[in-house]
């Protein structure tokens, strides 16, 4: 029995593999990244904060793997560039992308510009893509390459004054099933769509009453983690999911479809 548990527990293991995490300084990105290290991978941490991301590489040096940090702005393509080419210089492989650095400022519908749209879409989409297709050469020679991108429920859902944000999220989940349906069996592409997770991002955007409502409504009754992301993308990445790909793995404690805080105001007048 001791010995079917091991191999069981080995399929989730990453040992050796080289791994690319976007958006790494802190929340799920940096929670993915020591998970990772724990799994027995080495890590490319990129951030705009290189502060926080000395901080996270200490911490996957302390677990006895490699860190490498690569500060700057992903939305820019040739810093993307860059880390990929920091990657295969410095660990000699990529194994592993995820793309978890994203987001957007979401307004009604009214008030959202063509402009606000193409800002998210580069954001969520177009720097996934550029990373992914820019570290390809390295995973296809990996043999078991791995690619997740991280989307959210709200590409999912429609949830009221969420236009830009979930619209950008809902084209990333489709750009995961293209990927993997263009790559695949040589490299698995799949999704992660968290819930409400109790990040530095969460706490910015709602207080302390929001977030215990959000939790209440949750079928779990709390909010999630980065380390329950950060789990699930350790699993999509490692052989325990060899046969998944092109599939989006919904982390949200079973929430309901519109998650909208109370107070959100009628977003179109006269209604």
């Amino acid at each position: 029995m001791d010995q079917q548990r091991a191999s069981a527990l080995d399929a989730f293991r990453i040992d050796g593999k080289a791994a690319i995490v976007t958006g790494a300084s802190q929340g799920i990105g940096a929670a993915t990244a020591l998970a990772f290290a724990d799994a027995g991978a080495d890590v490319v941490l990129t951030a705009r904060t290189e502060s926080d991301l000395e901080r996270v590489a200490a911490a996957v040096v302390d677990r006895g793997r490699r860190a490498v940090v690569v500060p700057g702005d992903v939305n820019d393509l040739d810093h993307v560039a860059r880390v990929v080419e920091a990657a295969v210089a410095e660990l000699g492989r990529i194994d592993v992308v995820v793309s978890n650095a994203g987001g957007a400022r979401s307004r009604p519908f009214a008030d959202t510009r063509v402009d606000h749209l193409e800002a998210a879409f580069h954001f969520n989409v177009s720097v996934a893509f550029e990373l992914t297709r820019l570290a390809l050469p390295q995973l296809l020679e990996s043999g078991e390459g791995a690619v997740v991108t991280i989307g959210s429920m709200a590409g999912v859902h429609a949830s009221r004054g969420s236009l830009a944000h979930g619209l950008s999220k809902a084209a990333l989940t489709q750009l995961t099933r293209l990927m993997a349906a263009d790559l695949a069996p040589r490299v698995r592409v799949n999704a992660v769509a968290p819930g409400a997770v109790e990040t530095a991002a969460l706490h910015g955007y709602v207080d302390e009453d929001v977030r215990a409502g959000m939790a209440a409504r949750t079928r779990m009754r709390r909010n999630g983690t980065p380390e329950d992301i950060a789990l699930a993308v350790l699993y999509l990445v490692s052989p325990a999911s060899g046969w998944i790909t092109g599939r989006l793995l919904e982390v949200d404690g079973n929430s309901p479809e519109d998650m909208v805080p109370k107070g959100i105001p009628d977003l179109v007048p006269g209604e």
